[in-house]
């Protein structure tokens, strides 16, 4: 279908393809990596000739048709979402058009041989508009649509009034529709939550189109792509299989290249000694010139280069009391709209739980509730003792400051921290040298991306409330990024629709549906493998649509929501039963604390004050009063960490003695 040969660009200095080759056969389905900024989008712009390669040859037939969906959008033009999308084909358009022109014409003709002959003619055109899709567009686009989040009602919604995420997902659902010989997707799943990208897994799957896919998604690469181009310093190399088998064969070649560097080194190494030692003897003066010619002729092989990554670790943060966050009968409401009815939650010290849901079911809603940014409509919201919240949105690149420097911009959160030890950190993002002093306005997407992160880990936080954190990060960034939450000591409630990022971290599943949340242990792959079925009520070992084939768990036992209800109450009451009153005494201790500390800042302010000794008499009993407060305070933490620690013991022999009963039950 395409053949690139001996591509080359050169970008302000900067080789960005050197004698870069491939081919694209019909219907393929290839990905395209490579870290962000090596340019990836700027190869598929050159398939699509909107660049000119400085050298090299792109050969491609003459009536292919292309269908491009960028990372950025222009204005799109249109009257409602439907509409957009089946607006799909000039030749559609206007056999639909004729068609109309004609059945107005047989309306007020009269003449019976005109009107035989406009019925030929109307003949002609219904097969050609049959042909062409015509009578099954608008059930195909709306399938489309609803596979990309888009409700009924929306439908006729004005183009105008969407965002830039559905816009995107417009763009896309009309891209589909469009059926083109060649799909080049730049990062489709950006704007995706997990429902509509499994969809899009299973159309791409069910396409017979060719398609390049830039993705950052490596579940969604191993999923539908077949085989791997990468882009890495100039060249593109190929892999056949998916992102892990790419993975594999990347790691075998680098070994190959490894051996092959060091054996020339030594070869190397052996002939300099050689002239070394014999340069200035004359009867080796012909071998000596022989040898350096052979130096000079030597192809030297490149070493395998040490990826560039983010590399950190989230600094020691105050540890927070074992109630981290609660929720208790919250509502809340948006104008007419009910998000959440009455809904419990309990967040607990070192939960790492990841909120999944339909779109719109207001997982962003509730992440901005636990963050305090979103006020509740009905309800209490408890935070716990020593909580400090980290909270990435969604959009946080956008409440980055343009007109500042990356080192200024960090500069505002850094505390006590020097500059060096800043340019340190921010080195580990991978702003080195004269990178911090770039401007916030002129960095990449991906940049911006770790820049917010960097500030994110200079609050110190010990619970992370994260929406989408893995947007806009490269692979080996997101994998990086991935080790260190798996290495943070606190708690994390994470929005993604990232599966590798949740099966990586995510210790529990909280399902967000219908105004209610309900909460399962495990990560992704057990929620798919064990309680998503059952909440659909499918038959055992039969698996939701859009998953992969698992391989059946003989210990689960069919599912009845009653009994299910029924043991998680039975459990819940008697677990509450002996853990309230450690957790009041545990409150308690807290209240004092905060007591204890109140007084002791008063304290400081009398004696920091010069007017107290003016008059002695008093100043000693205040210097043993904060003596005195100060080994109190010391000895109520040691009490509140001992009842801590016995709401840790109990709980995990509760979890223990539940999950015993629940496999005798089964």
């Amino acid at each position: 279908m395409i053949s690139v040969q001996g591509v080359c660009k050169t970008l302000a200095h900067v080789d960005i393809f050197r004698e870069v080759s491939f081919y694209i056969g019909d219907g393929e389905r290839v990905g395209l990596i490579g870290r962000n900024g090596v340019g990836k989008t700027t190869l598929l712009r050159m398939l699509l000739g909107e660049v000119e390669p400085d050298a090299g040859v792109i050969s491609k037939p003459k009536r292919i048709t292309f269908g491009f969906l960028p990372q950025q959008l222009s204005q799109l033009t249109g009257s409602t979402v439907l509409a957009y999308v089946m607006d799909v084909s000039e030749q559609l358009a206007h056999a639909r058009n004729s068609l109309q022109d004609l059945e107005t014409a047989l309306n007020t003709e009269k003449d019976g041989k005109q009107i035989n002959n406009l019925a030929l003619k109307q003949a002609q055109l219904i097969e050609k508009f049959e042909l062409l899709g015509g009578y099954d567009l608008e059930a195909r686009a709306r399938t489309v649509l609803a596979g990309l989040g888009f409700a009924d009602k929306n439908l006729l919604q004005p183009i105008a009034s969407l965002s830039g995420g559905w816009l995107m997902r417009l763009a896309l659902a009309r891209l589909l529709l469009a059926a083109p010989d060649l799909l080049l997707l730049d990062e489709p799943t950006n704007h995706l939550d997990l429902d509509s990208l499994i969809w899009l897994e299973q159309y791409l799957l069910g396409s017979n189109a060719a398609m390049i896919i830039i993705s950052h998604d490596r579940v969604f690469l191993n999923r539908v792509v077949e085989r791997i181009l990468e882009l890495e310093n100039g060249r593109l190399q190929e892999f056949a299989g998916n992102y892990d088998t790419y993975l594999e064969e990347k790691a075998r070649r680098q070994e190959i290249q490894l051996a092959s560097f060091k054996n020339q080194q030594d070869r190397i190494r052996q002939i300099e000694r050689f002239i070394s030692r014999n340069r200035y003897r004359k009867d080796r003066a012909r071998q000596v010139q022989s040898r350096l010619k052979l130096l000079d002729k030597i192809d030297l092989f490149e070493t395998p280069e040490d990826s560039l990554s983010v590399s950190f670790s989230f600094p020691d943060s105050p540890r927070s009391g074992k109630r981290v966050m609660e929720l208790c009968a919250v509502h809340k409401i948006y104008g007419d709209r009910l998000v959440y009815a009455g809904i419990d939650l309990l967040i607990e010290r070192g939960d790492r739980i990841a909120f999944l849901g339909p779109n719109g079911a207001g997982k962003s809603t509730l992440l901005k509730i636990l963050a305090g940014i979103e006020d509740v409509s009905g309800g209490t919201r408890h935070v716990g003792h020593q909580v400090v919240i980290g909270y990435y949105a969604q959009h946080q690149m956008e409440q980055l400051h343009p007109e500042l420097t990356v080192l200024q911009e960090v500069l505002q959160v850094a505390g006590d921290l020097t500059q060096t030890q800043l340019r340190g950190l921010l080195g580990a993002f991978l702003f080195r040298g004269e990178d911090v002093e770039k401007r916030v306005s002129v960095l990449s997407g991906g940049e911006r991306a770790r820049l917010a992160l960097c500030k994110l880990l200079l609050q110190r936080p010990n619970l992370l409330l994260m929406d989408e954190p893995t947007n806009h990060l490269d692979i080996p960034s997101r994998e990086v990024f991935e080790e260190a939450l798996e290495t943070f000591s606190g708690t994390i409630c994470f929005i993604s629709h990232d599966r590798h990022l949740i099966n990586a971290i995510a210790s529990k599943i909280l399902l967000i549906e219908s105004n209610r949340v309900q909460m399962f242990p495990g990560n992704y792959e057990d929620y798919v493998r064990v309680w998503q079925p059952r909440l659909e009520g499918l038959p055992e070992g039969e698996m939701p649509s859009g998953t992969s084939p698992v391989k059946k768990d003989p210990a689960v036992a069919p599912f009845r929501e009653s009994d299910r209800k029924r043991m998680e109450a039975q459990w819940r009451n008697e677990f509450y039963r002996l853990k309230k009153p450690l957790q009041e005494q545990q409150q308690e201790l807290e209240t004092a604390i905060e007591q204890a500390h109140a007084r002791l800042e008063s304290l400081n302010a009398i004696l920091a004050d010069p007017g107290t000794y003016l008059d002695g008499s008093n100043v000693q009993q205040h210097q043993k009063e904060y003596q005195a407060l100060k080994k109190k305070i010391e000895t109520l933490t040691e009490q509140w960490e001992e009842k801590a620690l016995s709401l840790e013991e109990l709980e995990q022999s509760f979890w223990q003695d539940k999950q015993r009963r629940s496999d005798l039950d089964s």
